[in-house]
């Protein structure tokens, strides 16, 4: 019972349900609510705090060796297209590749020179009307393209999705689509003995994804004329200085200079080898620092949970959260350390040697042949997963906060709880309900439920002690 001062009013808080009623203004049920109110704050506190990183000097220190090592490799094996061991393995993993596909295509595997003759299969079995290399053809007199750059200016070769679609448009329309000089150039009635198979639009549509996707493959290690090394197919990352343009020119937007020049200086690179091959020998290193970290953040977690857990209470699925080196802010943290420190590398090597190869003038072409794309676009999503984190943790301060205030305003609402607990000690007298409910001990219900209204402080005069004291009141009401 509850008295409010200066009333006569009292209430008694009661649940009423169809089958019976029941009381909930035990004390022993408020301190049993507010502890466990306490623990789900605490629980809030402590997930909030696990969006931190959590590494100490060695974790720092492991991760920007890490990087330095992988900072070396790429200067010293990955350099520039035609100084690279590593670019070498590359150039033969992607050689087998090319006659592992003619092979699966129905090439036998005839010929001298191998590589050459499954080359020549594919551009066979894969013909599209846009393959037009110069030497001869009509568009070499129109806009100066040549084998060397052929793959790079026409749409149909560039590996992304507007290649794509320029790729299959030349197919229906039996055109080639060229960018050169800031300008989108169309070869109309391209190859006068292209046709594309398929008896219906959707066939078409298929047969002309799988000319371009074939097509690729057989230009990824050069043309079957090539001498040399040859020229593979761009780097989707620079191919994008055709798309602006393209795009630009769809739309009757004026291509600025910028634009020119950072096409120019894609076709440049491209010319001296810079091309999907190469690209993928960049992620080596970059992929390398990836797995240094996370095996250097697994291995130490490992070693902690071993030395600190007794083998009996040794468990699979613990030690794997506790060593699990992926989606925590730790090991991302330690990533952006190596990779930051291997980008760092990478940068003061390539801005040297461009001063140095430009006799004291900066070459953006040698900069940007031995600026590793991989490395720096990692490093980029580094930094935004560690923004995105800082806002989220800024946000959850907040949250936070409140929640340790909160814990301190129910850490003395439970003391004073615990206070008047032990002055009512009301556990045995609130139990005056089920007496109610049995008609042979109303009796002792009355004199529990009088005892009560006495420890709650409530007035003698107010206090209804007998049957017909209740049968009074609620006649009167």
């Amino acid at each position: 019972m509850n008295h409010v001062e200066g009333t006569d009013r009292y209430v008694l808080e009661m649940n009423v349900a169809d089958d019976g009623f029941s009381f909930t203004s035990s004390i022993e049920t408020a301190l049993i609510s507010a502890e466990t109110e306490i623990r789900s704050l605490e629980e809030t506190i402590k997930s909030i705090e696990s969006l931190r990183p959590n590494c100490d000097k060695l974790d720092y220190a492991l991760a920007a060796s890490s990087g330095a090592l992988c900072g070396l490799i790429d200067i010293f094996l990955i350099g520039k297209p035609g100084e690279s061991p590593i670019g070498d393995i590359t150039d033969k993993w992607f050689a087998n590749r090319t006659t592992d596909f003619a092979q699966l295509c129905g090439w036998g595997g005839k010929g001298d020179n191998p590589l050459a003759s499954a080359i020549s299969f594919l551009e066979k079995k894969f013909s599209i009307p846009y393959d037009q290399r110069g030497a001869g053809d009509a568009a070499s007199f129109i806009f100066e393209l040549n084998p060397t750059n052929h793959h790079f200016k026409s749409l149909g070769h560039n590996p992304t999705i507007l290649g794509l679609f320029f790729s299959i448009l030349d197919q229906f329309t039996n055109q080639s689509h060229f960018v050169s000089g800031g300008e989108l150039i169309s070869l109309q009635d391209a190859d006068g003995k292209f046709e594309l198979r398929g008896n219906s639009v959707p066939a078409k549509l298929f047969c002309g994804f799988v000319n371009w996707f074939g097509h690729l493959i057989s230009d990824m290690s050069g043309a079957s004329g090539s001498k040399g090394r040859g020229m593979g197919i761009p780097s989707p990352f620079w191919a994008w200085t055709n798309d602006i343009i393209v795009i630009k020119r769809q739309l009757n937007i004026p291509v600025s200079q910028f634009d020119n020049d950072i096409n120019e200086l894609a076709l440049n690179i491209y010319k001296k080898g810079y091309d999907v091959r190469f690209q993928a020998a960049q992620a080596i290193p970059v992929f390398i620092n990836e797995i240094i970290v996370r095996l250097v953040y697994a291995i130490r977690r490992l070693i902690k949970y071993i030395a600190t857990t007794e083998k009996e209470e040794r468990s699979p699925s613990v030690m794997w959260k506790a060593c699990e080196p992926f989606s925590n802010p730790t090991v991302k943290r330690m990533l952006t350390v190596a990779h930051g420190t291997f980008c760092m590398m990478d940068l003061g090597d390539a801005t040297i040697r461009a001063f140095i190869t430009g006799g004291g003038t900066f070459n953006a072409t040698e900069f940007f042949l031995r600026l590793n794309i991989v490395g720096l676009g990692r490093f980029t999503i580094s930094l935004y997963g560690e923004a995105k984190r800082a806002i989220v943790i800024r946000k959850a301060e907040s949250e936070a906060r409140f929640s340790r205030r909160e814990i301190t305003i129910v850490e003395n609402y439970l003391s004073g709880l615990s206070l008047l607990s032990e002055i009512y000690d009301d556990k045995e007298l609130v139990d005056f309900v089920d007496d109610f409910k049995n008609s042979d001990m109303y009796v002792q219900a009355f004199q529990k439920s009088a005892r009560l209204a006495e420890l709650r402080k409530v007035p003698d005069n107010n206090i209804l002690r007998e049957k017909s004291d209740i049968d009074t009141y609620f006649r009167r009401g």
